[in-house]
């Protein structure tokens, strides 16, 4: 996915504002069914949202990981939460075309 400019990822954040976490990232880490799990939900919303409930010291580099493994762009990471969004221009409110 192409990089998101800083107005992109503004508007991003805005929507993602309101949304609650989808995937949480527990005990078991960075596993095979986690990915599957987070390449769904992006299918299904465009725009997420991931918890760290463990491996927090390590958010930054598994937040890289899971959006590298997935095709999603990291919009930001706030606390332990990681925004992720990869566009799906199937979807009929996709978040893509007001970008």
């Amino acid at each position: 996915m192409p990089e998101l400019t800083g107005a992109q990822k503004r508007k991003l954040k805005s929507h993602a504002h309101h949304l609650k976490p989808v995937v949480q990232i527990g005990q078991k880490g960075l596993t095979q069914e986690l990915i599957k799990a987070v390449d769904k939900a992006l299918l299904d919303h465009e725009l997420i949202k991931v918890k760290f409930v463990d491996f927090k010291d390590e958010k930054r580099e598994l937040s890289l990981a899971v959006s590298e493994s997935t095709g999603a762009s990291l919009v930001t990471l706030i606390g332990n939460i990681a925004v992720l969004y990869r566009e799906n221009p199937e979807l009929e409110s996709s978040i893509g075309r007001s970008l």
